[in-house]
């Protein structure tokens, strides 16, 4: 999706909100940024199903918390954020079901959507091979294999970034100097990633 795409998603969410019409906003956030979140969970997870699951219940808590979104960032850098917590709520306590107070069967057009969104993606996604490098990347700690699929594969900026990480409430301030912080963290990640492929014999010396 260009920017300028992006920009026009962003402002039809926008409407819908102001109108106070949570299930087309819910379903314009879904079926435009699906795709993208749930090939980034499908890159932390390794794990088709998995990611199915993460991204199922990342599409309940936007659903859940639509009518508190507080608009400091984008839809789609809140739908980062959201996906982000699922995963690692996922890996912490893997298996266990969390409970659902406001489930998407109450919106079914919502429902269809993310089931679409997922069917579709993980169909796509299924056909892609793994390459030795992203199974490198996968022995980094969760938050620099984070940090490395946010910059590199989904090219977010750092703030975006920094929100992800940490949530919308970051103050001006803070958010800068997080951006600045986790923009470091990302540099040592890339440079042990790069280290182990050439310990691997993957890059030139």
């Amino acid at each position: 999706m260009s920017p300028e795409e992006r920009l026009a998603l962003e402002t039809r969410v926008a409407a819908s909100l102001d109108g106070g019409n949570l299930e087309r906003a819910a379903t314009q956030i879904i079926r435009g940024y699906g795709p993208e979140i749930l090939g980034f969970l499908a890159a932390i997870h390794r794990d088709r199903e998995e990611a199915a699951d993460t991204f199922s219940q990342a599409c309940e808590d936007l659903w859940r918390g639509l009518a508190g979104f507080a608009r400091r960032s984008s839809a789609r850098t809140w739908f980062y954020t959201l996906a982000r917590h699922a995963a690692y709520d996922r890996l912490e306590a893997r298996g266990r079901a969390r409970r659902r107070s406001v489930p998407l069967s109450q919106a079914p057009e919502v429902q269809r959507i993310e089931e679409r969104v997922r069917e579709k993606t993980l169909s796509w996604l299924n056909t892609q091979t793994k390459s030795r490098l992203s199974e490198l990347r996968r022995t980094l700690p969760i938050d620099d294999q984070t940090l490395l699929i946010l910059r590199l594969d989904k090219q977010l900026d750092w703030k975006d970034i920094a929100r992800v990480m940490h949530g919308e409430e970051l103050a001006a301030a803070g958010l800068t100097r997080e951006a600045a912080r986790l923009r470091k963290r990302y540099q040592l990640a890339k440079d042990r990633l790069r280290a182990l492929a050439k310990k691997e014999g993957l890059l030139g010396s």
